[in-house]
Protein backbone atom coordinates (compact mmCIF):
# COMPACT_ATOMS: atom_id res chain seq x y z
CA UNK A 1 0.00 0.00 0.00
CA UNK A 2 1.39 3.42 -0.76
CA UNK A 3 1.83 5.79 1.70
CA UNK A 4 2.19 10.25 2.32
CA UNK A 5 4.95 10.63 4.47
CA UNK A 6 5.04 14.50 5.80
CA UNK A 7 8.85 15.01 6.46
CA UNK A 8 8.58 18.54 8.02
CA UNK A 9 7.97 21.02 10.92
CA UNK A 10 5.66 20.69 14.26
CA UNK A 11 4.66 23.87 15.66
CA UNK A 12 2.43 24.92 18.44
CA UNK A 13 0.82 28.36 16.87
CA UNK A 14 0.12 30.94 19.47
CA UNK A 15 -2.84 33.00 17.51
CA UNK A 16 -3.58 36.55 18.49
CA UNK A 17 -6.21 38.38 16.72
CA UNK A 18 -6.02 42.09 15.72
CA UNK A 19 -7.88 44.67 13.64
CA UNK A 20 -4.46 45.81 12.18
CA UNK A 21 -1.01 43.31 11.86
CA UNK A 22 1.84 45.78 13.68
CA UNK A 23 4.54 47.52 11.57
CA UNK A 24 7.95 47.85 12.66
CA UNK A 25 7.78 49.67 15.84
CA UNK A 26 4.53 49.53 16.24
CA UNK A 27 2.46 47.73 18.98
CA UNK A 28 -1.19 46.83 18.55
CA UNK A 29 -3.27 45.17 21.24
CA UNK A 30 -5.53 41.75 20.63
CA UNK A 31 -8.78 41.33 22.65
CA UNK A 32 -7.37 37.41 23.52
CA UNK A 33 -5.46 34.55 22.08
CA UNK A 34 -6.00 30.99 21.12
CA UNK A 35 -3.15 28.14 21.27
CA UNK A 36 -3.92 25.73 18.58
CA UNK A 37 -1.57 23.09 16.85
CA UNK A 38 0.21 23.55 13.71
CA UNK A 39 4.06 23.39 11.98
CA UNK A 40 3.81 23.66 7.75
CA UNK A 41 4.60 19.94 7.83
CA UNK A 42 2.11 18.77 10.90
CA UNK A 43 -0.35 20.86 8.67
CA UNK A 44 -0.36 19.12 5.91
CA UNK A 45 -0.16 16.12 7.73
CA UNK A 46 -3.97 16.85 9.25
CA UNK A 47 -4.88 18.05 5.51
CA UNK A 48 -4.16 15.06 3.69
CA UNK A 49 -4.86 12.45 6.44
CA UNK A 50 -8.25 14.18 6.70
CA UNK A 51 -9.17 13.66 2.98
CA UNK A 52 -7.24 9.93 2.83
CA UNK A 53 -8.32 6.34 3.68
CA UNK A 54 -7.10 5.45 7.58
CA UNK A 55 -3.54 4.82 8.06
CA UNK A 56 -2.16 6.68 4.82
CA UNK A 57 -0.40 9.21 5.95
CA UNK A 58 2.64 9.27 7.94
CA UNK A 59 4.30 12.14 10.33
CA UNK A 60 7.99 12.19 10.23
CA UNK A 61 9.45 15.26 12.75
CA UNK A 62 10.53 16.37 15.93
CA UNK A 63 9.01 17.96 19.32
CA UNK A 64 10.55 18.76 22.46
CA UNK A 65 9.87 17.14 25.91
CA UNK A 66 7.27 19.44 27.56
CA UNK A 67 3.45 20.01 27.26
CA UNK A 68 3.35 21.71 23.59
CA UNK A 69 4.62 18.43 22.41
CA UNK A 70 2.44 16.01 23.78
CA UNK A 71 -0.30 17.86 22.75
CA UNK A 72 1.39 18.06 19.26
CA UNK A 73 1.68 14.47 19.11
CA UNK A 74 -2.10 13.65 20.38
CA UNK A 75 -3.51 15.97 17.94
CA UNK A 76 -1.79 14.41 15.13
CA UNK A 77 -2.78 11.09 15.86
CA UNK A 78 -6.51 12.19 16.48
CA UNK A 79 -6.56 13.73 13.20
CA UNK A 80 -5.48 10.13 11.64
CA UNK A 81 -1.82 10.62 11.18
CA UNK A 82 0.73 7.83 11.95
CA UNK A 83 3.28 9.44 14.82
CA UNK A 84 5.52 6.41 15.03
CA UNK A 85 8.44 8.20 14.01
CA UNK A 86 7.29 11.44 15.20
CA UNK A 87 10.75 11.51 18.09
CA UNK A 88 11.22 13.76 21.26
CA UNK A 89 14.29 15.36 22.11
CA UNK A 90 15.19 17.89 25.15
CA UNK A 91 14.66 20.89 22.89
CA UNK A 92 11.84 22.70 22.95
CA UNK A 93 8.57 22.11 20.91
CA UNK A 94 8.56 24.32 17.99
CA UNK A 95 6.55 27.60 18.16
CA UNK A 96 4.95 29.85 15.95
CA UNK A 97 3.43 33.39 16.63
CA UNK A 98 0.80 34.47 14.35
CA UNK A 99 -1.01 37.83 14.12
CA UNK A 100 -4.55 37.31 12.09
CA UNK A 101 -6.04 40.89 11.31
CA UNK A 102 -9.80 41.54 10.52
CA UNK A 103 -9.60 41.07 7.38
CA UNK A 104 -7.62 37.27 7.60
CA UNK A 105 -4.19 38.62 6.75
CA UNK A 106 -1.78 37.00 9.08
CA UNK A 107 1.79 37.74 9.61
CA UNK A 108 4.08 34.93 11.12
CA UNK A 109 7.22 34.52 13.75
CA UNK A 110 8.66 31.05 13.85
CA UNK A 111 11.00 29.68 16.53
CA UNK A 112 11.90 26.44 15.24
CA UNK A 113 13.07 24.66 18.27
CA UNK A 114 12.89 21.12 18.22
CA UNK A 115 12.50 20.98 14.49
CA UNK A 116 15.90 22.25 14.25
CA UNK A 117 17.26 19.26 15.15
CA UNK A 118 15.22 16.45 12.77
CA UNK A 119 18.04 13.82 12.51
CA UNK A 120 18.87 11.88 9.01
CA UNK A 121 17.60 9.01 10.46
CA UNK A 122 14.28 10.04 10.62
CA UNK A 123 14.63 9.05 6.64
CA UNK A 124 14.47 5.48 7.13
CA UNK A 125 11.44 3.28 5.73
CA UNK A 126 11.20 5.80 2.71
CA UNK A 127 10.30 3.74 -0.70
CA UNK A 128 8.87 3.39 -3.94
CA UNK A 129 5.79 3.71 -2.81
CA UNK A 130 6.19 6.69 -0.86
CA UNK A 131 4.78 10.48 -2.39
CA UNK A 132 7.06 12.19 0.16
CA UNK A 133 5.86 15.98 1.00
CA UNK A 134 8.77 18.35 2.25
CA UNK A 135 8.24 22.08 3.31
CA UNK A 136 11.38 24.32 4.65
CA UNK A 137 11.10 24.65 7.87
CA UNK A 138 13.34 21.68 9.13
CA UNK A 139 17.01 21.05 8.21
CA UNK A 140 17.10 21.09 4.28
CA UNK A 141 20.45 18.49 4.26
CA UNK A 142 18.10 16.20 6.05
CA UNK A 143 15.67 17.10 3.53
CA UNK A 144 17.43 17.12 0.63
CA UNK A 145 18.33 13.12 2.00
CA UNK A 146 14.90 12.02 2.59
CA UNK A 147 13.94 13.43 -1.13
CA UNK A 148 17.08 11.68 -2.39
CA UNK A 149 16.02 8.50 -1.38
CA UNK A 150 12.69 8.39 -1.96
CA UNK A 151 13.49 9.61 -5.94
CA UNK A 152 15.78 7.34 -5.97
CA UNK A 153 13.81 4.01 -4.97
CA UNK A 154 11.44 5.63 -7.67
CA UNK A 155 8.48 7.61 -5.24
CA UNK A 156 7.36 10.87 -5.49
CA UNK A 157 8.79 13.80 -3.98
CA UNK A 158 6.59 16.90 -3.21
CA UNK A 159 8.86 19.85 -2.16
CA UNK A 160 6.83 22.81 -0.84
CA UNK A 161 9.23 25.76 -1.15
CA UNK A 162 7.71 27.65 1.53
CA UNK A 163 9.62 29.49 2.27
CA UNK A 164 12.72 30.11 0.39
CA UNK A 165 15.23 30.90 2.65
CA UNK A 166 17.96 33.81 1.82
CA UNK A 167 21.01 31.31 2.28
CA UNK A 168 19.84 28.60 -0.09
CA UNK A 169 22.51 28.86 -2.84
CA UNK A 170 21.65 28.45 -6.35
CA UNK A 171 23.56 25.08 -6.03
CA UNK A 172 21.09 23.99 -3.61
CA UNK A 173 18.10 25.25 -5.07
CA UNK A 174 19.22 23.10 -8.26
CA UNK A 175 19.80 20.13 -5.82
CA UNK A 176 16.44 20.21 -4.43
CA UNK A 177 14.61 20.39 -7.90
CA UNK A 178 16.64 17.39 -9.19
CA UNK A 179 15.41 15.64 -6.08
CA UNK A 180 11.81 16.95 -6.84
CA UNK A 181 9.07 15.48 -8.82
CA UNK A 182 6.36 18.75 -7.91
CA UNK A 183 7.35 21.57 -6.70
CA UNK A 184 4.55 23.80 -4.96
CA UNK A 185 5.00 27.48 -4.63
CA UNK A 186 2.73 30.95 -4.18
CA UNK A 187 3.57 33.96 -6.32
CA UNK A 188 6.53 35.22 -4.46
CA UNK A 189 8.46 32.27 -3.88
CA UNK A 190 7.99 31.58 -7.60
CA UNK A 191 9.44 34.61 -8.44
CA UNK A 192 12.42 34.52 -5.73
CA UNK A 193 12.99 30.97 -7.00
CA UNK A 194 13.64 31.82 -10.62
CA UNK A 195 15.40 34.90 -9.87
CA UNK A 196 18.31 32.67 -8.36
CA UNK A 197 18.90 31.42 -11.51
CA UNK A 198 19.46 34.84 -13.16
CA UNK A 199 15.90 34.95 -14.37
CA UNK A 200 14.49 38.47 -14.55
CA UNK A 201 11.08 38.56 -15.04
CA UNK A 202 7.97 39.95 -13.00
CA UNK A 203 5.34 37.81 -13.89
CA UNK A 204 4.79 34.85 -11.45
CA UNK A 205 3.07 32.79 -14.09
CA UNK A 206 6.29 32.94 -16.75
CA UNK A 207 8.49 32.16 -13.43
CA UNK A 208 6.76 28.96 -12.49
CA UNK A 209 6.97 27.69 -16.23
CA UNK A 210 10.64 28.86 -16.51
CA UNK A 211 11.29 26.58 -12.88
CA UNK A 212 9.03 23.46 -15.08
CA UNK A 213 11.51 23.51 -17.74
CA UNK A 214 14.56 24.83 -16.24
CA UNK A 215 14.12 22.30 -13.55
CA UNK A 216 12.48 19.16 -15.10
CA UNK A 217 9.52 19.24 -12.65
CA UNK A 218 6.00 20.06 -12.68
CA UNK A 219 6.17 23.27 -10.58
CA UNK A 220 2.47 24.56 -8.99
CA UNK A 221 1.69 28.07 -8.10
CA UNK A 222 -0.89 28.57 -6.18
CA UNK A 223 -1.92 33.06 -6.43
CA UNK A 224 -4.93 33.31 -3.99
CA UNK A 225 -8.28 34.36 -5.09
CA UNK A 226 -6.37 33.89 -8.43
CA UNK A 227 -6.51 29.85 -7.82
CA UNK A 228 -3.98 27.78 -9.22
CA UNK A 229 -1.86 26.84 -11.92
CA UNK A 230 0.64 24.11 -12.93
CA UNK A 231 3.40 23.83 -15.44
CA UNK A 232 5.20 21.02 -16.63
CA UNK A 233 8.46 20.40 -18.37
CA UNK A 234 7.26 19.68 -21.75
CA UNK A 235 5.40 22.72 -21.67
CA UNK A 236 2.03 21.89 -20.74
CA UNK A 237 -0.32 23.76 -17.99
CA UNK A 238 -3.48 23.68 -16.11
CA UNK A 239 -5.24 26.47 -14.59
CA UNK A 240 -8.43 26.41 -11.71
CA UNK A 241 -9.76 29.02 -10.44
CA UNK A 242 -10.47 29.87 -6.53
CA UNK A 243 -13.90 29.67 -5.05
CA UNK A 244 -15.12 32.87 -3.89
CA UNK A 245 -15.32 33.55 -0.23
CA UNK A 246 -15.26 35.61 2.35
CA UNK A 247 -11.60 35.21 4.31
CA UNK A 248 -11.86 34.77 8.31
CA UNK A 249 -8.08 33.43 8.30
CA UNK A 250 -6.00 32.39 5.91
CA UNK A 251 -3.38 30.80 7.84
CA UNK A 252 -3.78 27.17 7.26
CA UNK A 253 -4.76 27.73 3.22
CA UNK A 254 -1.58 26.86 1.78
CA UNK A 255 -0.74 23.80 3.34
CA UNK A 256 -3.99 22.47 2.88
CA UNK A 257 -3.83 23.01 -0.58
CA UNK A 258 -0.14 21.05 -0.35
CA UNK A 259 -1.94 17.83 1.82
CA UNK A 260 -4.78 17.98 -0.91
CA UNK A 261 -2.46 18.17 -3.93
CA UNK A 262 -0.41 14.94 -2.36
CA UNK A 263 -3.48 13.02 -1.39
CA UNK A 264 -5.21 13.71 -4.99
CA UNK A 265 -1.57 12.58 -6.37
CA UNK A 266 -1.53 9.44 -4.61
CA UNK A 267 -4.66 8.58 -5.22
CA UNK A 268 -3.49 8.50 -9.10
CA UNK A 269 -6.41 11.10 -10.08
CA UNK A 270 -5.37 13.68 -12.97
CA UNK A 271 -3.91 16.77 -12.88
CA UNK A 272 -6.79 19.04 -13.33
CA UNK A 273 -8.92 17.34 -10.58
CA UNK A 274 -6.04 17.54 -8.04
CA UNK A 275 -5.80 20.99 -8.43
CA UNK A 276 -9.57 21.64 -8.38
CA UNK A 277 -9.96 19.50 -4.73
CA UNK A 278 -6.60 21.45 -3.93
CA UNK A 279 -8.17 25.10 -4.37
CA UNK A 280 -11.36 24.16 -3.15
CA UNK A 281 -9.91 22.75 -0.04
CA UNK A 282 -7.94 25.86 0.68
CA UNK A 283 -11.32 28.08 0.20
CA UNK A 284 -12.43 25.67 3.17
CA UNK A 285 -9.59 26.46 5.36
CA UNK A 286 -10.08 30.08 5.10
CA UNK A 287 -13.22 29.96 7.11
CA UNK A 288 -12.23 28.94 10.23
CA UNK A 289 -9.90 30.37 12.70
CA UNK A 290 -6.35 28.61 13.08
CA UNK A 291 -4.65 26.30 10.62
CA UNK A 292 -6.21 23.05 10.80
CA UNK A 293 -10.12 23.93 12.58
CA UNK A 294 -11.22 24.16 8.55
CA UNK A 295 -8.99 21.57 6.81
CA UNK A 296 -12.23 19.80 5.14
CA UNK A 297 -13.04 15.79 4.82
CA UNK A 298 -13.01 14.06 1.33
CA UNK A 299 -17.07 14.32 1.89
CA UNK A 300 -16.83 18.40 1.88
CA UNK A 301 -14.78 17.92 -1.30
CA UNK A 302 -17.19 15.93 -3.67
Amino acid sequence: MSEITIFGSINVDLVAGVDTIARPGETVLASGYATLCGGKGANQAVAAARVSPQGRVAMVGRVGRDAFGQRCIDNLAANGVNVDRVTVGAEPTGCAFISVSADGENAITVASGANGCLAADATAELSATTTLVLQMEVPFATSLLAARRVRAAGGRVVWNLAPVPERLSEAELRALLEATSVLVVNEHEALTAAQRFGWTGTDFEAAAAFLAVDGGVTCIVTAGPLGARAFHPDGARQAVAAERILPIDTTGAGDTFVGILAAGLDEGRGWQQVLARACRGASLACLAHGAQRGMPTAEQLS
